[in-house]
């Protein structure tokens, strides 16, 4: 059974409050958003949310898990059509993406700082995962929102 530091334990909990929060989102949010594309990303990222904090309850039980091959091979594609005929923005939806883009910005940047406070390599490998995984949901919900009109990159 491996120790866990009272700092690496705090940080977990942490970081566990972070990943329900996020999953309450986005459950919330697939219900409120008019573009089923969006429903649907929302649906697919809180499922992803639910198997981080899973990771990270395993962790604190004394477990480190293992990253299965399906996992290292990164996200899944998504493809998003362009703007509907009226090339009309829906603020609503846009109001959810800026705000779960803004929510993932803050927890890779925790997950960024754990990292480094856990003297465990096989705990910091699957916090860096779960980090990768939080980036690429960032990057898909740009994607959409770029997709939408919603992002401009100048």
């Amino acid at each position: 059974m491996m120790q866990l530091s009272q700092k690496e334990r705090t940080l977990l909990e942490d970081s566990k409050s972070h990943e329900e929060l996020c999953i309450k989102k986005y459950n919330n949010y697939a219900s409120q958003a008019q573009d089923p594309q969006l429903k649907q990303l929302f649906q697919d990222l809180a499922q992803k949310e639910q198997e981080h904090l899973s990771s990270l309850d395993q962790i604190l039980n004394g477990t480190v898990p293992t990253i299965g091959q399906g996992q290292q091979q990164g996200q899944q594609q998504y493809q998003f059509s362009g703007m509907g005929q009226t090339g009309m923005v829906n603020q609503q939806d846009a109001d959810l993406c800026h705000d779960m883009l803004s929510t993932e910005k803050h927890i890779s940047s925790a997950y960024n700082t754990a990292i480094f406070e856990f003297r465990d390599g096989n705990i910091r490998k699957v916090l860096n995962h779960i980090q990768t995984e939080e980036q690429q949901h960032g990057e898909a919900i740009f994607n959409y929102m770029q997709s939408r009109g919603m992002y401009q990159v100048h």
